[in-house]
């Protein structure tokens, strides 16, 4: 755990009046503290608070540096989850690998030309119930927002991760459209800021419905939607006063019908199937005073 910056002044200030000579030349009495003795606005307590505080950012950096390198390590780390995830986002579209390895040689190839290659933008890799199998989320992107890439560019990903994969490994790349996401909200609402279609009465536009657009955007791929933050989000919101969120259900492609499925109801939370969400639309949501 990181020392705070009142620990390194303590330990900094403990030693100087420890010291013999300091203590004789400044008249010290002995079993007080550093703060009994020197004033807040001693030249001597400015200087410590200066040196632990630099001290003090030091060794942050030095943590966050450390971490960096540890998470690097640890990504570099063949066959683990985090690996597979690092190698579907270095995925490079029309490129081929250098022989018998897991990488590119980018070398002479313009650094734009590189990034509008790799055209995974988001990915998510966990264990599979099958023994020996594991998942590969994948998604995308359209227009700015998360979207499958093209059957093409899939079987692409597919050869990429048979070469690079890990032998007695099997993999499946999961490349769906959104998991549909179904809401029935009821907003109570401050009339004197949110009128009956819940617009704003003062900026314009519709703040609860950017909320939810924002909620899915801030929900990492592949993780959870969490109800009650759903709601907690809205609650932020001005001029909303209660929440009643009647229902949500979800729904995802089905690959034995190649379709969406039937919705169904979310009670607590859910990882969506295809890593991500996309809200079908708001005519559920209701604002009443």
């Amino acid at each position: 755990m990181a020392r705070t910056r009142i620990d390194i002044k303590k330990q900094l200030t403990t030693g100087f009046i420890a010291n013999t000579y300091i203590s004789d030349a400044y008249g010290l009495v002995e079993g007080q503290t550093f703060e009994q003795q020197f004033s807040l606005v001693s030249f001597e307590n400015v200087l410590f608070d200066v040196i632990a505080y630099a001290i003090y950012l030091l060794e942050l950096l030095f943590g966050q540096h450390k971490k960096e390198i540890s998470d690097q390590i640890y990504k570099q780390k063949s066959g683990r989850l985090q690996w597979y995830r690092t190698k579907a986002l270095e995925f490079q579209y029309g490129h081929d690998l250098v022989t018998d390895q897991d990488y590119y040689d980018n070398t002479g190839i313009p650094t734009e030309l590189v990034e509008a290659s790799k055209i995974i933008k988001q990915s998510a890799v966990t264990d599979s119930d099958e023994a020996g199998r594991i998942i590969v989320k994948i998604a995308g992107e359209d227009n700015g927002k998360l979207a499958p890439i093209s059957n093409e560019q899939q079987s692409s990903v597919v050869a990429y991760f048979k070469d690079i994969k890990w032998a007695g490994t099997n993999i499946n790349v999961i490349n769906n459209l959104p998991d549909r996401l179904l809401l029935d909200i009821v907003i109570y609402r401050n009339a004197l800021v949110l009128d009956s279609q819940g617009n704003s009465i003062k900026n314009g536009g519709k703040p609860v419905e950017a909320a939810l657009l924002e909620y899915m955007k801030e929900l990492p791929f592949d993780g959870e939607l969490i109800l009650t933050h759903l709601i907690d989000k809205l609650q932020a919101v001005e001029g909303v006063v209660n929440v009643h969120l009647v229902s949500a259900s979800s729904s995802w492609i089905d690959p034995t019908i190649a379709d969406y499925g039937t919705p169904t109801g979310i009670s607590v939370k859910r990882v969506p199937e295809s890593g991500y969400y996309e809200i079908v639309n708001f005519d559920n949501i209701t604002y009443v005073v």
